[in-house]
């Protein structure tokens, strides 16, 4: 049985697409990749909702078992609207995932989280045999922290207390992230908080001091990664 409606009434982005263009080739791209058999890892953001439309549309052409593994509500919707099964790391492993970034550096260090879904983001990344990151020009920086902050994901209760750990690692600023549209601070789809850090200077260490800090889930900062940049 099924129901009358889908609470996905029209699949559009909420926002403009910059550079919507370019982002389409990415996303025609990556669709390329998909086999019959697939799990796929679904990432955040703008190109991965134009690269699961892309994959979709294989999918109804040429008849394809593909299922995915989302990162966020936000394109698990998407994909249960576009009749993609959808599953989790309960239930399978990712053969493939592919996700967006804010930043990626030259060594491939990434950050990520302007979606706030980086924990589950890296749990997908963590367990992918091969991660494509999609990225439009705009992403390109020389080290983190160019243009955006780290998004780290506390515990609500450890707010205060990883704030101060934060500025004694050398945080220029640390602040929690508000939510829009509503009242009070963006909740995370684990029921944490997020605050958004600048560091003038990030090592290869750096993701690991972070996580080491009590109170922190999980951070945006990606180093080390087997991650292919697809732009």
């Amino acid at each position: 049985m099924y129901w009358d409606e889908k609470v996905v009434q029209k699949l559009e982005w909420n926002g403009e697409i910059s550079n919507l263009e370019e982002k389409q080739k990415i996303a025609d791209k990556i669709a390329g990749f998909a086999k019959d058999g697939d799990v796929i890892g679904v990432g955040s953001g703008s190109t991965s909702f134009l690269a699961v439309q892309a994959i979709a549309k294989r999918i109804k052409e040429e008849k394809l078992n593909i299922k995915a593994i989302p990162t966020s509500k936000e394109l698990g919707m998407v994909c249960t609207y576009l009749g993609i099964p959808v599953q989790t790391l309960l239930t399978s492993k990712p053969d493939w995932c592919f996700d967006g970034a804010d930043e990626v550096t030259p060594q491939k260090w990434l950050i990520k989280g302007r979606g706030a879904a980086m924990f589950r983001e890296k749990l997908n990344i963590a367990n992918a045999k091969k991660t494509y990151i999609l990225v439009d020009s705009s992403k390109f920086v020389e080290k983190p922290c160019e243009k955006f902050p780290i998004p780290i994901e506390v515990f609500p209760d450890s707010l205060y207390a990883v704030k101060e750990k934060l500025f004694e690692l050398g945080a220029t600023s640390a602040e929690l992230r508000l939510a829009k549209k509503k009242d009070g601070p963006v909740i995370t789809e684990n029921g944490n908080l997020i605050i958004d850090a600048k560091f003038e200077n990030v090592d290869e260490s750096f993701e690991a001091k972070l996580k080491s800090i009590v109170g922190v889930i999980e951070t945006g900062l990606f180093i080390g990664y087997n991650v292919e940049i697809i732009s």
